[in-house]
């Protein structure tokens, strides 16, 4: 039976919906799947995948220097046929599995030299710098990793200049994980974000439309503020008070909230790092069946106008995001059409189960030239 290790030193289990996902097909499939996590919650079976934690470092730097040094024992310790790395700071652990004579996969998640240039903390020079050394040694690494997997297409066509076995497999909802069939009547007069919420992510621009807002709708911003001093900042704008701040919810949590909606908002500021990205909340949002309110970039006006399924405004004007919160309040009928455009959409193109069938063709494949390696090698002898 092939075993699969899946690796991440950045994220707690609780919050790594994809990679819960992804070892939940390969188990399915009778694959032998560990997930490693480095997040202090213990160890724990959950639908066939063994999950083994390696205890929590505190700050990035404790992240990056004790966890990852972790992670690489108990990989090696598990002596799985294949590993999956989920994070950058795993990359040189991965050259030593290789070296080791494993199979590595290397999950790139987000353009992660164009994500430095956005960082607002660094200054422009030191941006520069570090996204062009970061470009550097992940060409290197990844020319040696056996595959890539890249999040959104975008990204695959940047790897597939570095490494010709690179896939794209996205990170799209389960058509179940969502309550589509909440009845409309019951809805709220709110909308909701659902996710971290920081200055790129448009949360001072909904604050803003929130005081602006002509009709009674009220905004629920779920989830953690990423500064203290934004949160500060923003509660003494008059717009706090037409908010509803239930805090980081579980994912049971998440669907009531999207099931009290009438839309869901997705309005990211148009930084470099989100042109190209396919962000996992507008999916949400069109698997639960709610309209979607989103950044006018192009590639999600693409989507949202090639199925109907919301509107796509200026995410740096709050007017604009009011205007199109009260539309969907004043006319909840086309909401709920424009709903269930999404929803159709998840379930004919938008969905983890059709995403699942990539990356378990990648892993046979890989599984297969590892066989023909080795063949060839007694050949040789």
């Amino acid at each position: 039976m092939l075993s699969i290790a899946h690796l991440t030193s950045a994220h707690p289990r609780r919050d790594t919906r994809i990679f819960v996902k992804q070892c939940r097909a390969l188990a399915r499939q009778g694959y032998r799947v560990t997930l490693v996590v480095a997040d202090g919650l213990g160890d724990e079976r959950d639908s066939g995948v063994h999950i083994t934690d390696v205890g929590h470092s505190p700050g990035r730097l404790g992240r990056m220097l004790g966890s990852t040094r972790r992670v690489l024992q108990r990989a090696r310790q598990i002596d799985a046929d294949i590993y999956h790395l989920h994070d950058p700071e795993l990359i040189p652990a991965g050259l030593r599995l290789k070296r080791l004579g494993k199979i590595v996969i290397f999950d790139a998640h987000e353009d992660l030299p164009l994500q430095l240039l956005g960082k607002p903390y660094l200054t422009p020079l030191l941006r520069r710098l570090l996204a062009a050394a970061c470009a550097v040694a992940e060409r290197h690494a990844c020319r040696r990793f056996d595959a890539i997997v890249a999040a959104t297409p975008f990204i695959r066509d940047k790897f597939l200049r570095i490494n010709p076995n690179t896939v794209d497999v996205n990170n799209y909802p389960l058509p179940g994980e969502f309550d589509a069939d909440a009845p409309w009547r019951e809805k709220g007069q709110e909308v909701c974000y659902v996710g971290s919420l920081s200055a790129l992510r448009g949360i001072g621009e909904l604050v803003e439309a929130a005081h602006l807002l002509q009709s009674p709708a009220r905004i629920t911003l779920a989830g953690r503020f990423s500064e203290v001093a934004l949160e500060n900042a923003l509660s003494a704008l008059p717009g706090w008070q037409r908010l509803n701040r239930p805090g980081h919810l579980d994912r049971e949590g998440v669907r009531a909230v999207m099931a009290r909606a009438l839309a869901g908002l997705v309005t990211l500021h148009p930084e470099p790092n989100y042109l190209d990205a396919l962000p996992v909340k507008m999916f949400e949002y069109m698997a639960a069946g709610i309209p979607v309110i989103a950044s006018d970039i192009p590639l999600w006006r693409a989507i949202i106008q090639n199925h109907q399924c919301g509107v796509c405004v200026d995410p740096l004007d709050p007017a604009a995001i009011a205007a199109a919160i009260d539309y969907f309040v004043r006319n909840p009928q086309i909401a709920r059409r424009m709903g269930r455009n999404g929803r159709r959409a998840i379930l004919e193109k938008y969905n983890w189960p059709i995403e699942s069938e990539k990356l378990i063709q990648l892993y046979q494949d890989m599984q297969a030239a590892a066989g023909q390696r080795r063949l060839a090698g007694s050949h040789g002898t």
